[in-house]
């Protein structure tokens, strides 16, 4: 089948490259010819940042993160380099990159979207992901071949596809940011407080839980506030990441 779908700028730039697998998606190489150069320091308060000049410009990477989260500094960085937002430079904090700006119209949400089309290009992840359950294992298995991070690659999954889906972040101060798949009926809500009969709650407040929990189905009331919530089922998983908030993604089934 035809893909009609507009190209995004990131996708388009890979494109250009000749691009048609997930593992010749070199950041670096693709920073240099768009005018950029990537180098890895030590950086106090701040993800990444790019300093330009006119047609060059210096993308500093915080060099103690892991491979993937740079992999998304470096994207975020070029899609402020390609929006040309803040002219000569731009310094971008972990709250600017992380997921919970998608839904706003900032420069930082326009970044993130860059980035996670040049990392997760949707003609190379949609037939990838076509016909796997949403859940984190399939995102854990489609990031190995992106060498993508999992938040980043579950968003995607969750926001592309046509099932009733959900990617959710909750931290000790409460729920940080969540986002619905296309199809999420607007009736349903989801609960503004973490159940304390769900996996994810049991790996947010033991200090001595970690990992991925295994796939569960479980009512939806525990996720879904209402009525709504009581006559249907979900699939759940949730995983403690590094920082110690924990993400879930549920399915209704």
């Amino acid at each position: 089948m035809t893909d009609h779908r507009a190209l995004s700028k990131g996708e388009l730039i890979l494109k250009r490259f000749g691009i048609d697998s997930p593992e010749q998606i070199d950041l670096e190489a693709i920073a240099f010819d768009l005018g950029a150069k990537v180098r890895y320091r030590k950086i106090d308060g701040s993800e990444a940042r790019i300093v330009g000049n006119g047609a060059s410009a210096i993308i500093t990477v915080n060099e103690n993160h892991k491979p993937t989260r740079q992999r998304f500094s470096i994207a975020h960085e070029l899609g402020h380099w390609v929006e040309r937002h803040g002219k000569g430079g731009f310094v971008c904090t972990k709250e600017d990159i992380s997921p919970q700006n998608d839904a706003a119209k900032s420069a930082e949400a326009i970044a993130n979207g860059f980035a996670s089309q040049l990392i997760l290009p949707s003609y190379l992840f949609d037939s990838i992901a076509a016909g796997m359950p949403i859940t984190l294992d399939s995102a854990d298995k489609i990031r190995m071949d992106f060498k993508a991070g999992l938040t980043t690659t579950a968003l995607k999954l969750v926001k592309g596809t046509g099932k009733t889906a959900a990617i959710v972040c909750h931290g000790l101060q409460g729920r940080q940011w969540f986002a619905l798949s296309p199809g999420w009926p607007e009736y349903l809500r989801l609960a503004a407080e973490l159940n304390y009969e769900t996996e994810a709650f049991e790996l947010l407040y033991a200090a001595d839980k970690r990992g991925k929990t295994t796939l569960r189905q479980e009512a939806a009331s525990r996720w879904i506030s209402g009525r709504q919530g009581q006559e249907l089922k979900v699939r759940s998983q949730s995983v403690k990441l590094a920082d110690g908030v924990v993400l879930s993604v549920i399915a209704v089934t």
